[in-house]
């Protein structure tokens, strides 16, 4: 299913969106060397709530994972990359985390995700991997706009991680989103130009470049969710929810201080 929206509801996916990535850079602030994942999932939901929302993930129960879900926001660390259920684990110094949220509002749903490196010591291989993911992010948004393809995005992700270095892997991708977390198209973080359904504006997507440092093979925890690097490496992930528009495209995952 692929979903265009109203005015009426991008003004309530601007919402979403906000909601979203104040709720992130609130995470990020609170998150320090001890801090239990299983923590960081209870903030999510006391603010997830008092903001009258709804979590995308706790009955959340697709076929590539053993759901449902039954947490309010995931946590990877390390080698972990994708779809990390919180667990009982306290965060060490030197520790890459990403924290991948998705929350409805107002019948519209926005998912972001950021890595950071916690504590103090800031290893050079985890921040170039995480600047890597970022630079790829802006240059999917920057090929996205009305009349672009979706082949055009994937090629200019994939064009900044190859360009550093990084094998991609293409069984997990950006998505289009909307009423639900998930829809249609899939957005690949490699692909070819000028292929691929043509945007339109009114449609969002969530796009979502992630590498591993030395692999492009996952496996899966005994959890059933939690998605890891094979040989081990350290992983980042950076994610942005876009409006398609007139113009071009619009972030509506931006944190208010950042919001023009």
């Amino acid at each position: 299913m692929i979903e265009i929206l109203n005015p009426t509801e991008l003004l309530r996916a601007k919402e979403t969106g906000a909601l979203v990535a104040d709720i992130l850079q609130t995470l990020k602030s609170r998150t320090t060397v001890g801090t239990n994942l299983l923590d960081i999932d209870r903030w999510a939901r006391t603010m997830i709530v008092e903001a009258d929302a709804q979590s995308c993930y706790v009955d959340y129960a697709p076929s590539f994972g053993r759901g449902p879900f039954g947490h309010y926001i995931c946590t990877a660390v390390n080698d972990a990359v994708l779809h990390g259920l919180p667990s009982d684990h306290t965060l060490a110094d030197g520790d890459l985390l990403t924290l991948d949220l998705a929350v409805a509002k107002g019948g519209v749903a926005a998912d972001s995700a950021i890595s950071f490196v916690v504590g103090e010591s800031k290893p050079p291989e985890s921040v170039a991997m995480i600047d890597a993911t970022e630079r790829a992010l802006s240059a999917g948004i920057a090929a996205a706009g009305p009349g672009a393809r979706i082949g055009d995005i994937s090629h200019a992700i994939g064009s900044v991680l190859t360009e550093a270095g990084y094998p991609i892997n293409t069984e997990f991708g950006g998505h289009g989103i909307g009423s639900t977390m998930h829809q249609d198209p899939h957005i690949s973080n490699t692909g070819r130009p000028g292929r691929g359904y043509k945007l339109r504006p009114g449609l969002l997507l969530a796009l979502e470049p992630w590498v591993m440092a030395d692999t492009a093979e996952l496996v899966t925890d005994p959890d059933g969710w939690t998605l890891r690097s094979a040989t081990g490496c350290r992983t980042a992930h950076s994610e942005h929810t876009i409006a398609i528009t007139d113009d071009g495209a619009e972030i509506l995952t931006l944190p208010t201080q950042l919001r023009p």
